[in-house]
């Protein structure tokens, strides 16, 4: 079975105050590590994002079709673009710079063995819906909660069959307590420049 992966990248990042796709770390932008990280481990890689933002990048772009509605719009958006309710997909925001292919290797590996819609990890913060496995048939599903006024990506995986892997799953990936760490502020942006220069130093 062919594996999707897609990047998010139509938030407003209003916190961190510009775009975080195209923030630099390392000598990349988060958009190109985070897309090179998916490539690892899918076979074919899509942007989710108005189209004409990341047009020079490397990969397609697939068009967020409720920009301005959230992350659930961008999910949506990237299922209904797959072909086949079997068909599966690795969604990812590209403000997580610790992750890691080994740790993405794994979660697509649980999720190719379930009967789950998706499969998502669970840290001290609770559901991270931003690094899920999820399966085009939970479309339906989706749209009908985005049609009742739904936003919060946690709320619609509630109804959905779910798969949650909590750190006795996932630990041993994340020997320095950052695996879903995101940068959702310069402070955050400034903290991973840091530890990346330490880290190549």
């Amino acid at each position: 079975m062919t594996r999707h992966g897609f990047l998010q990248a139509g938030g407003g990042s209003t916190r961190f105050g510009t775009d975080k796709a195209v923030a630099v770390l390392a000598g990349k932008t988060m958009l190109q590590r985070t897309g090179e990280l998916l490539a690892s481990v899918c076979d074919e890689v899509a942007i989710v994002a108005t189209p004409q933002k990341y047009s020079s990048e490397h990969w397609p772009v697939i068009e967020d079709r409720w920009p301005g509605q959230g992350p659930l719009g961008g999910i949506l958006s990237a299922l209904s673009s797959l072909d086949g309710s079997a068909a599966s997909a690795l969604i990812l925001s590209c403000d997580m710079p610790f992750l890691t292919a080994d740790f993405l290797h794994f979660l697509w590996e649980r999720a190719e063995r379930t009967s789950a819609l998706v499969v998502v990890p669970e840290s001290e913060n609770g559901l991270e819906p931003l690094c899920a496995c999820w399966r085009a048939a939970a479309v339906p599903t989706i749209q009908t909660a985005f049609g009742q006024g739904v936003r919060k990506v946690t709320e619609a995986m509630k109804r959905l069959p779910m798969e949650v892997l909590d750190e006795s799953a996932w630990k041993r990936f994340d020997t320095k307590n950052r695996l879903f760490w995101n940068m959702n502020t310069p402070e955050d942006y400034e903290q991973a420049q840091r530890i990346l220069e330490s880290e190549n130093a």
